[in-house]
């Protein structure tokens, strides 16, 4: 009987450990799940609202010419503004090593060309990523008292866009430029969105 009873200690001590790790670990992989249901419900979601301002986020450009990523982000823009949707357009987006032109830029020209007037066009040339984009948009915007906006972006994008516009301070909904999302980029989203709940959405972009 003497002899049974230090076995009894190691059991109890491996137990404890499989709570002390396994618990933490359930409740990470539930967090990561429904995160990434957020994210993948919200690339679905349509948009049929107004709001004060559309707002494009960047994308690559080739010389002055929007690539055809942003290009489909600034003509659904444009079809949100000939709807009526928002009387103001904002193109987004700064520009890499080496270019002539900013996304931000090359948008406005691109939108000038379909016919929107100057006056309805705001352009932000400071950004490298979404939340720098942003946080400068709401700079640009706290001038013109506005608020409120409509966010433009491909479908994946559209949770944490949101999220991030919600952390600089904008109230915003999103309209999907079109096109399906992959699981790569719907797990990248997820990735982002996991990480910048709980660490901030700034931080994050700084190790970009």
């Amino acid at each position: 009987m003497e002899t049974s009873e230090p076995s009894k200690q190691p059991r109890s001590g491996f137990r404890r450990v499989r709570w002390l790790v396994g618990v933490p670990l359930l409740l990470c992989g539930l967090y990561v799940s429904v995160s990434f249901v957020q994210v993948q419900r919200a690339s679905t979601a349509s948009f049929d609202g107004t709001a004060s301002a559309v707002v494009i986020l960047g994308a690559a450009q080739y010389d002055g010419a929007p690539s055809p990523v942003f290009e489909r982000r600034l003509r659904h823009g444009f079809a949100l503004y000939e709807a009526g949707k928002a009387a103001l357009i904002v193109t987004t987006g700064s520009n890499q090593e080496g270019d002539r032109f900013t996304e931000g830029f090359a948008g406005y020209e691109f939108l000038r060309e379909l016919g929107v007037p100057d006056g309805d066009l705001v352009v932000v040339v400071d950004g490298k990523n979404t939340w720098e984009q942003l946080s400068a948009t709401r700079a640009v915007l706290n001038d013109r008292e506005i608020n409120d906006i409509v966010i433009v972006s491909d479908a994946y994008h559209a949770l944490r866009s949101r999220l991030i516009a919600e952390d600089v301070g904008l109230e915003a909904d999103f309209s999907s430029a079109g096109g399906t999302s992959s699981f790569r980029e719907l797990a990248r989203e997820t990735v982002g969105v996991v990480l910048g709940r709980p660490f901030g959405f700034r931080r994050l972009s700084n190790l970009r």
